[in-house]
């Protein structure tokens, strides 16, 4: 039987997994957001909890919690999360759009979040707390690391493998037998053809590459 679900923030990227799982008739306890939630029609009757303590009133044997922190370059908040709750106990729910087609033979680890239109092919890994979001292509044999940000329509070409922090921004384009080090911002739009440094942002449309310090 499907544990309850305790959403984490209640912006934007929250209603698409509240959307997808309301669909899936799944049982949402509550959003836990600090800030004030996102105007949104799928927000309506769901309890908010305002503290990221209130997460402690919830039995972590009874439910499970939803990353919906958004993800944004460079800004740790969500692995944060992620790690924090990890660290006494609780589980996360990995949420997969039935709009989406993901092989049989790929593997996804816990809390990763596949939107729709996403594919997903055979052999490909997803790390833990990764989004692949709206129509993201991963191909045959890619893995994804963890904390990654596979934005809606980049397309990864068979056997890339990035490692952990990666954001692969709208539209982006990364050819087969690729590695992308850790905490690389790949602009939206961006063709990527060879293998990418560490905390590197790879602009679109040019060949100029700046190494963050």
């Amino acid at each position: 039987m499907s544990k309850s679900l305790l959403i984490i923030g209640g912006g934007g990227h929250a209603s698409v997994l509240i959307d997808i799982l309301r669909q899936q008739k799944r049982e949402i306890v509550g959003i836990v957001s600090p800030q004030a939630v996102a105007e949104s029609n799928v927000f309506e009757g769901i309890n908010v909890f305002l503290k990221d303590e209130d997460v402690f009133e919830f039995d972590k044997s009874s439910i499970k919690l939803v990353n919906g922190i958004g993800p944004m370059p460079k800004n740790d908040l969500r692995a944060i999360i992620f790690s924090k709750f990890k660290a006494i106990g609780y589980e996360f729910e990995t949420v997969v759009s039935d709009n989406s087609i993901i092989s049989l033979y790929a593997n996804l680890e816990e809390g990763v979040q596949v939107l729709p239109g996403a594919i997903i092919q055979t052999d490909a890994l997803i790390g833990a707390n990764s989004i692949i979001n709206s129509g993201a292509i991963i191909e045959h044999g890619c893995i994804i690391g963890r904390n990654n940000h596979i934005a809606p329509g980049a397309t990864l070409s068979g056997q890339v493998h990035t490692r952990e922090s990666v954001h692969v921004g709208t539209g982006a384009s990364v050819i087969q037998n690729i590695n992308i080090e850790r905490d690389v911002v790949i602009g939206a739009g961006a063709i990527i053809t060879s293998d990418v440094e560490p905390r590197t942002i790879c602009y679109p449309a040019r060949a100029v590459r700046k190494v963050i310090k």
